[in-house]
């Protein structure tokens, strides 16, 4: 029989971090370049301001700068970590991988290292395997980035899509710990949609708005209730509801639909855009960091985007 590593029995968020470029662009900013306006943009998508990063502000810059905050949050130092995940889509070079690079500008010595792509699901996917890891006795402490620059990736004439898309990132570290506190990820894809969001001419962002709303408010709020249901948690229980930051719309219809009127519900997307798998993480540490999520507090996580692929876990606050 093969040997399996001693664990405590359980994996938990121990802290978070977060890096936002300093560059703030407006929705008026914007109807200066396209055909567009404030009114227009917050009736649609929500959003008033979104921040946008200069050329020092690579995937893998972003992803180093919330990673360290993670790490001096959690009192951590390099030597404490033995895997590092990077939740992208946008990285301009598909080899080496983002992880690699950030583990090495951290001081992380022969870390495990890979990069997830699941688009803006990818930091509940990359919070599942991190999870999982732990518990399996794969890791003992493990940092887990969501990293983008969909700036890079946009058409800035196409005012479909320029209004929406940001840049920006945000680490959780998690940690062996003698309770759960990431509960199961229900994840899944649906494929035959992949047509919905895809790079124009190999290098400009599209999606098929109508029909990404459609699907995302009739279909996701039932993944949500499967994570609470397979977490054990009822929509009474929860402090909050963080889902992926992609339209206000939706991030609402959504909530209605989980009958957790209690929730707090982040609307992050305001004033950072949608940022992809960045936009959970960046939203959870902020929320922590302005003292609205106590230490214990449930939080109900829902990642979706390109593939179509789908997240949803619980998690408890540190």
């Amino acid at each position: 029989m093969l040997k399996v590593p001693s664990t405590p029995g359980g994996a938990a968020i121990l802290s978070f971090g977060e890096y936002q470029p300093s560059n703030v662009v407006t929705n008026a900013d914007l109807a200066e370049r396209v055909e567009t306006s404030d009114e227009w943009i917050q009736s649609r998508v929500g959003i008033k301001e979104r921040r946008i990063a200069g050329p020092e502000d690579t995937v893998v810059n972003m992803a180093v700068a919330a990673g360290g905050k993670a790490l001096a949050s959690g009192g951590l130092s390099a030597e404490d970590i033995d895997l590092v995940i990077v939740a992208t889509c946008t990285v301009q070079d598909q080899i080496p991988n983002a992880a690699a690079s950030v583990a090495a500008r951290l001081g992380i010595v022969a870390p495990g290292a890979f990069d997830v792509n699941a688009a803006c699901a990818g930091f509940c996917y990359a919070m599942g395997l991190a999870s999982d890891a732990v518990r399996a006795g794969s890791a003992r402490n493990v940092l887990v980035i969501g990293s983008e620059k969909l700036s890079d990736w946009v058409d800035w004439e196409d005012r479909s899509t320029c209004v929406i898309f940001a840049d920006g990132a945000g680490a959780a570290v998690v940690s062996a710990s003698a309770e759960q506190g990431v509960g199961p990820v229900v994840w899944g894809s649906a494929g035959e949609r992949a047509d919905k969001i895809f790079l124009r001419e190999g290098k400009y962002l599209y999606q098929e708005g109508q029909a990404v709303f459609r699907w995302t408010t009739t279909e996701l709020y039932k993944v949500a209730l499967e994570a609470l249901e397979r977490a054990g948690v009822e929509p009474s229980d929860l402090a909050a509801f963080v889902p992926h930051q992609a339209n206000l719309r939706i991030i609402e219809s959504i909530a209605r639909k989980l009958g957790a009127p209690q929730a707090l519900i982040a609307r992050d997307i305001v004033t950072a855009g949608n940022t992809s798998s960045a936009s959970i993480p960046l939203a959870l540490s902020r929320m922590v960091g302005r003292g609205e999520l106590p230490s214990g507090s449930l939080v109900l996580t829902l990642g979706f985007g390109a593939g179509l692929v789908y997240a949803a876990q619980v998690i408890r606050i540190p």
